[in-house]
């Protein structure tokens, strides 16, 4: 463990560590959307994924611990270097410039990051970690989307989730050395693209729920 406190104790290591651990969670939310999507299936069809997924028991265990560790790893990193921008310009700039292609995802990613913390920790209390005695997965999601302020809710933290990682994806590229000339400008195409589909794709279930419930 001696390398990896190493690592992190650089700007370029923390950044490296950033660029990891983001798009480890990209990953997770591709795989965690194409399972979330066997609900467009019906009950029966979200319900049997549901049982499958935690039929993997220790596996499952494992990855859930694994992502927790990133999640903490991933957020620690990123308010440490955001302290340490903040403390290397301490008073902001009395014009602020465009410079460097910044855009609303660049410039908010603290921000956006902290949201999207306290989605997810109320996703879990919401899904996650609700008693599920003599019901189903699938009853559970109903009712948490039978309330309009919950949709609502969700659907901006899922765009807050799309706008976080749409700038995220291709930083991570970048980090870790494929800032080319020829590669770039498709990894920055992809970013949006990926974005827009995780934003559309979870925010459109509880849309879908809400009206057949």
């Amino acid at each position: 463990m001696v390398w990896l406190k190493e690592a992190i104790s650089t700007s370029i290591g923390k950044k490296m560590t950033m660029a990891v651990t983001g798009l480890s969670f990209c990953g997770f939310l591709t795989v965690h959307l194409l399972g979330n999507l066997t609900i467009y299936g019906g009950g029966d069809a979200f319900n049997t994924y549901a049982e499958k997924l935690h039929a993997l028991g220790g596996i499952l265990t494992i990855a859930e611990l694994g992502m927790l560790f990133f999640a903490i790893v991933h957020m620690t990193t990123g308010l440490l270097l955001f302290y340490q921008n903040w403390k290397a310009r301490p008073v902001s700039y009395a014009v602020k410039k465009n410079a460097g292609g910044q855009n609303i995802g660049s410039a908010t990613m603290p921000y956006t990051g902290i949201l999207v913390l306290v989605f997810v920790v109320v996703h879990l209390l919401n899904f996650s970690f609700a008693d599920k005695t003599g019901t189903t997965i699938f009853n559970i999601v109903s009712l948490a989307f039978s309330n309009p302020l919950y949709v609502i809710a969700y659907i901006l933290g899922m765009i807050i989730v799309a706008v976080h990682i749409r700038h995220g994806f291709w930083s991570a590229f970048q980090t870790i050395g494929a800032n080319h000339p020829k590669y770039m400008p498709f990894i920055r195409g992809f970013s949006v693209l990926f974005g827009v589909i995780i934003g559309i794709g979870f925010g459109s279930l509880p849309i879908y729920i809400s009206l057949i419930s």
